[in-house]
């Protein structure tokens, strides 16, 4: 998947607060921009098109901007926009109230209503940077007028669905390489549901997120926790369904629109580290049962049978297969270039 990169250092000074000017303009969060660094305006943004979704990651000097009912009328404005705040400090206005965000930190704006913005550094000289997503209001299945109270609302991104919509949001613009353009709808799909679950949980109640996302939400973080737990032997569906507050027979249904079960899905995450690490030349001397123990395979003959159960073959022989690929690709490398190079 690619970005695309707009960096006013490739202009000179005098040229690039201008620039980022244009830029700003051909988004919907056209704006007026007040700012000490004018004069030389060092900024990036890095776009990445999911479709229903468009994702920016901005890297800017401190600034203050203004969005005006003129501002509104010169751009295309039924969008909502969410800006997780990554460095410095964030101060967001609309409709009369307002929000203080400091990293990791999530607001939330109606691009067709007035607003006012803040983002200073911690000194005058420190860049700021921020993720921001533009969606279209029909993105999102929750009633427009529900969502008024959020606006330049902070909401916390380190706890709950916020700290998975964050750490989606950042892998994604730190990594966009990683993923096919083909993923983009699905990744799209994964983001929404996130950022509708969030709002729902901030908003009075719930009921107005249909009950699909919030399944796809919750599984999300069903699986998100998984991952982060797959080297405990005492992860078990009791203790996974204990930390999401909810019970077996909930967790074992949640699995099941999947077409798998939970232990299979923890097996599978576990194969697949033990995979990664069996195929790793810089792990070539960890022995085979500690990488197993590592991701939570603590009986030597379970972990064999279940590896070649999947794999048709033995964790030694798959080991040695991808040793021996990784030598042979290597070695045209060394005989190119046979000394050192600094």
């Amino acid at each position: 998947m690619n970005r695309q990169i707009f960096d006013t250092e490739q202009v000179p000074a005098a040229d690039r607060f201008g620039l980022w000017l244009d830029m700003l303009a051909t988004t919907p969060a056209l704006m007026r921009i007040r700012t000490e660094h004018a004069d030389d305006f060092v900024a990036r943004a890095e776009f990445l098109d999911l479709g229903p979704i468009q994702l920016v990651r901005h890297r800017y000097p401190s600034l203050d901007g203004i969005r005006t009912r003129k501002l509104i009328q010169r751009s295309d404005a039924d969008y909502y926009l969410l800006a997780l705040t990554l460095t410095g400090t964030g101060i967001a206005d609309q409709d009369g109230q307002r929000g203080i965000c400091r990293p990791g930190d999530f607001t939330f704006y109606d691009c067709a209503r007035p607003q006012e913005l803040s983002h200073r550094g911690d000194d005058r000289r420190a860049p700021v940077s921020s993720i921001v997503a533009f969606l279209p209001y029909d993105a999102l299945p929750l009633p427009h007028r529900r969502l008024a109270p959020l606006f330049a609302a902070r909401m916390s991104g380190t706890e709950g669905v916020g700290a998975l919509l964050a750490n989606y949001l950042i892998q994604l613009t730190n990594h966009p390489e990683q993923y096919h353009a083909a993923d983009a709808e699905r990744l799209a799909g994964v983001g929404l549901d996130l950022l509708s679950t969030m709002l729902g949980r901030h908003l009075v109640s719930e009921d107005a997120v249909p009950t699909e996302v919030r399944r796809r939400a919750l599984l999300a973080q069903v699986r998100s926790h998984i991952r982060q737990h797959l080297g405990e032997a005492s992860l078990s569906p009791q203790l996974i369904a204990d930390a999401h507050h909810i019970s077996v027979r909930s967790l074992h249904r949640l699995f099941e629109a999947e077409e798998t079960t939970v232990a299979a899905y923890i097996r599978d995450q576990r194969l697949e580290r033990c995979r990664r690490d069996l195929a790793d030349p810089t792990l070539r001397d960890l022995p085979i049962q500690s990488i197993a123990g590592r991701w939570g395979f603590r009986d030597k003959a379970h972990f064999s049978r279940a590896f070649r159960a999947a794999q048709e073959e033995t964790p030694q022989a798959y080991r040695a297969r991808h040793l021996e690929r990784a030598r042979i690709v290597n070695t045209p490398a060394s005989v190119v270039n046979p000394d050192p190079t600094y």
